[in-house]
């Protein structure tokens, strides 16, 4: 049955019991671990929930992250995708969390890959899978939370919760599918080239109703922490594994909501996310892995002509960028090494998403 809308195209949220209606604070959010949400309804439906970490390098924010699922109310079947890491990351788990399980992978295939092999290992056997990052603690509360969304709305494929950050201030995790306007204000930062005011709006793929505490419908959360329902991957596959860091969870929404499911936030569950902490080893070469998987992304859904100008606006962008280390070189501000280091970034990005050959654009969803 396709999802009830209104007149806008939007997906009408489906009546929500008391239970799920979301109260402001972490002690609120703890309640629902307490009985705040229908447990029966959850575990006939989703029980268990598998979770899928990927890691590299991350062993003391790994433990942390795992310490947090075992407050967990509901049954969680865990597996850690290790990415080559040098450090004790999978002998940690082994050791700690001996529930755990560990894939261990000699190479670094990319996260998506990874995800898809430990999402592989759980899909059959478990409703939904949490997708999360190493460098997060998920609170009392938020898997319950998130699940029993998803249980009282079918048609809901994926729900985030809301992201903290270490010091419990609000993280964005909710964006609109990036587009050329928001393409340009990540290239000329609003309060260097644009309105500072900018930044947090509707033109950057923000959404205000972050700021409340009501659920909402959104394009695609930030892929720190995801919940999706397994029947929903049965029906769009895995991630996309063209993308080695970046944009996968992007890619992943926007299939999902054009075989119909719905991605919502509810704030009720609750996350904090450091951010960074695996993509922050190798910077500039992170920086080329973002830029080459936008590229990806616009080649794959925009037009032709969407891509030619986001070509252009990563070109003038690039070569605005270039620029700038020149200057901040000349003045003192970086050192040699630094400089080259960020203009052969600039220039990999140029000849990357230069040279994304046009494709056929995909159909949305209406």
């Amino acid at each position: 049955m396709p999802p009830p809308r209104n007149d806008e195209g939007t997906l009408r949220p489906l009546a929500m019991t008391e239970g799920l209606r979301p109260r402001a604070g972490t002690a609120a959010v703890a309640n629902l671990a307490d009985g705040g949400y229908n447990r029966r309804a959850m575990e006939d439906t989703l029980s268990p929930i598998g979770v899928v970490v990927v890691s590299y390098n991350t062993a003391p924010l790994l433990r942390r992250c795992l310490a947090s699922l075992q407050q967990c109310a509901l049954p969680l079947r865990i597996v850690v995708v290790d990415n080559g890491s040098r450090d004790e990351s999978a002998a940690l788990v082994r050791r700690e969390f001996p529930a755990v399980m560990v894939r261990e992978r000699p190479d670094n295939p990319g996260y998506a890959a990874a995800c898809n092999e430990g999402i592989a290992l759980l899909a059959e056997t478990c409703g939904a899978i949490l997708v999360l990052n190493p460098d997060t603690e998920v609170l009392p509360g938020a898997i319950e939370a998130m699940a029993a969304f998803l249980a009282a709305h079918p048609r809901v494929g994926l729900v985030g919760p809301r992201l903290l950050n270490p010091d419990r201030t609000l993280q964005r995790a909710a964006f609109r599918f990036p587009d050329l306007i928001s393409t340009a204000l990540d290239l000329f930062p609003p309060g260097e080239v644009l309105p500072g005011r900018l930044y947090d709006s509707w033109w950057h793929g923000r959404y205000p109703a972050e700021l409340g505490n009501e659920p909402f419908p959104i394009d695609y959360p930030l892929g720190a922490c995801m919940l999706v329902r397994s029947a929903t991957i049965a029906e769009v596959g895995g991630m996309d594994e063209g993308y080695f860091m970046y944009c996968e969870e992007v890619d992943w929404c926007r299939r999902i909501k054009q075989a119909g499911w719905a991605i919502w936030q509810t704030p009720a569950a609750q996350v904090i996310h450091v951010g960074g902490a695996a993509t922050g080893q190798f910077r500039w070469r992170m920086q080329v892995a973002l830029w080459q998987a936008r590229a990806r992304y616009m080649a794959k859904f925009a037009s032709p002509a969407t891509q030619r100008a986001f070509q252009i606006l990563v070109t003038v962008g690039m070569l605005r960028l270039m620029g700038q280390a020149w200057r901040k070189y000349v003045i003192g501000q970086i050192d040699r090494d630094t400089l080259r280091s960020q203009l052969l970034a600039y220039s990999m990005i140029l000849g990357k998403t230069g040279h994304f050959a046009a494709v056929p654009v995909a159909k949305a969803a209406r």
